[in-house]
């Protein structure tokens, strides 16, 4: 069975910081490009950064300088550092594989608010 389970979202005041994991299980991890993508509400889905499984790695522009992607093939987890927070990266954080197949994490809420 597939899955992919977000963790580390949560409240953070502007300017600060968050590290979202996403553990999978059910697929081979290292085969598959990663990525994490956002949905703020009343808007689409939109990419923020993905790796390949050769770590070739894509940021989108409004968050170049301030998220790091990362991944770890032993311990089947992509992770999404997010620094320098700011109101407008509110929304629901989701990871994605994409390989022979596609699959999607279930989301995790990050909101920037003071």
């Amino acid at each position: 069975q597939v899955q992919l389970v977000e963790s580390g979202g949560g409240l953070v005041q502007p300017g600060g910081a968050l590290r979202l994991s996403c553990a999978a299980s059910g697929f081979i991890f290292s085969f598959y490009n990663m990525g994490w993508y956002r949905q703020a509400p009343g808007k689409q889905r939109e990419l923020v950064a993905t790796i390949t499984w050769s770590e070739v790695i894509n940021y989108a522009d409004s968050v170049k300088g301030r998220f790091t992607i990362a991944r770890d093939n032993a311990k089947k987890t992509v992770y999404l550092q997010m620094n320098g927070l700011k109101p407008e990266d509110t929304a629901i954080y989701y990871c994605r594989a994409q390989g022979p197949n596609a699959y999607w994490g279930q989301g995790t809420q990050v909101t920037v608010s003071s």
